[in-house]
């Protein structure tokens, strides 16, 4: 049985009976059923449908925004932008779907030479709850695009959503199987990928589930794209606009209350500057309100879950006990619901949670560098390498830093780390491999056929 639990009350608000084995089988065949059909139907329609689906998604904004909030404890106004996202990245693939994946001459000695794209089929898309309709529309939007279908194996706590995607896209006019929901168990997955009619896997989420799943798909030499766990630095120069930086970090920080991949974790500042970014932090996320979700006027919701609130008070308590200081918040708060306060450790160092391992709710670290190179250093120091982001005034400078020096995926200058449909997403070391959106994620799970003519 699968449940979803309202992080503010921990009322449940459904149950839901997991597909059985029979019913499991039954939805993958009948799902590939319908790629035969659907690699043969137009960029045209396909693109036709992908408005459709945005359509949908923007005329019931308020019902899926609440579902979200529902579920997993996102504020309302978090909920709408996710759901607004959801529909520019259906639009952008209607738009541009096509064009990425046109055949590509290359001139050789042959009379005749170029590549083409074509779908693999039936792709498995194990997703997380943190953005529980973004993650699942950045991976389905490129994939139908591409002429590939879908499963998708949400998280257990937002089945409600999972369910909703699926309508969603039925819906807007796509073949009955083109996309579908597998209600199951996380331990049900590895059958899955074992079908051999499933012929690629992506996955959001913690790294050691990417170990996992990618472990399984190897030995099956199955494609997997892996989006992981970050722990994205965020360097402060002493030429930086400080208010700026400082909104940036305390709002990239507290976002979906701190549960995001690419959210601002370590703040690693150089001397100088580090006593006015300390205060202003603390005045940041001392006047952010913290209440009901579905309150327009709050700022932070609860954590998406009771367990994984205190998974992070530990992280919290562990880097107190080896030498960080607690400048603000660290308590839990009395009463129901899944709350953890804006929470700020300074005098972080390696060797404890809060610099090496993924904090994954609304704590900053701030982290001391006596120079500019020393913080790059910092900043690299680390098993993760989704996002980075470097604050200053030189902006030549500080391209270079992005652009040559820090190790992630993303690396911006003067913003918060985020994602773009018109851009490549994903990281390397232990946040993963592969790209999401642009051009580049649509040609993940295609066949990139060299046709060659003499």
């Amino acid at each position: 049985m699968l449940q979803s639990i309202n992080p503010y009350n921990q009322r449940v608000i459904q149950n839901y009976k997991e597909h059985s084995q029979d019913e499991i089988n039954s939805i993958i065949y009948e799902t590939d059923g319908t790629f035969s059909e659907w690699k043969h139907t137009s960029f045209d329609t396909r693109s036709e449908l992908l408005n459709n689906t945005a359509s949908i998604l923007k005329k019931n904004i308020e019902i899926y925004s609440k579902i979200i909030t529902m579920e997993m404890g996102k504020p309302i106004r978090e909920s709408s932008t996710e759901i607004e996202k959801c529909a520019w990245v259906c639009e952008y693939y209607a738009e541009n779907g096509e064009n990425f994946l046109l055949p590509q001459e290359i001139k050789t000695d042959a009379s005749k030479s170029y590549v083409t794209f074509q779908p693999l089929g039936l792709i498995l898309a194990v997703m997380p709850w943190n953005f529980p309709f973004w993650q699942v529309f950045r991976f389905a939007a490129p994939t139908l695009m591409a002429g590939n279908i879908g499963i998708l194996k949400h998280s257990s706590n937002v089945s409600g959503c999972a369910l909703a995607i699926e309508q969603i896209f039925r819906d807007s006019g796509f073949p009955q199987n083109t996309f579908r929901t597998l209600l199951i168990n996380s331990r049900k997955v590895a059958s899955i990928i074992e079908n051999p009619i499933v012929k690629a896997v992506t996955l959001t989420g913690s790294t050691p589930a990417g170990k996992a799943v990618a472990s399984k798909a190897g030995e099956m030499l199955k494609k997997t794209v892996l989006e992981l766990g970050g722990s994205d630095p965020y360097i402060v120069l002493e030429d930086a606009d400080m208010q700026k930086a400082v909104n940036s970090c305390s709002f990239s920080r507290l976002l979906n209350a701190g549960q995001s991949c690419i959210a601002a974790k370590r703040f690693i500042v150089v001397e100088s500057v580090l006593q006015e970014f300390q205060s202003l932090l603390i005045q940041n996320m001392k006047n952010v309100i913290m209440g009901d979700p579905l309150d327009e006027n709050i700022n932070i919701g609860p954590m998406a879950r009771i367990d994984l609130r205190d998974e992070l008070h530990q992280q919290v308590i562990k880097s107190v006990e080896l030498g960080s200081k607690l400048l603000l918040g660290g308590k839990i708060p009395q009463g129901k619901g899944a709350f953890y306060p804006p929470t700020i450790l300074a005098d972080v160092k390696p060797g404890m949670p809060a610099f090496d391992e993924e904090l994954f709710g609304p704590v900053a670290a701030i982290i001391s560098a006596k120079d500019e190179e020393e913080a790059i250093q910092l900043a690299n120091n680390s098993v993760f390498g989704l996002g980075a982001t470097v604050f200053t005034e030189d902006i030549a400078q500080g391209e270079k830093i992005a652009s040559e020096q820090l190790e992630a995926g993303s690396c911006f200058v003067n913003d918060f780390v985020k994602s773009d449909p018109r851009l490549p997403f994903g990281g390397i070391k232990q946040s993963g491999y592969g790209r999401e959106l642009s051009d580049f994620g649509i040609r993940e799970f295609v066949n990139a056929k060299t046709v060659y003519i003499k």
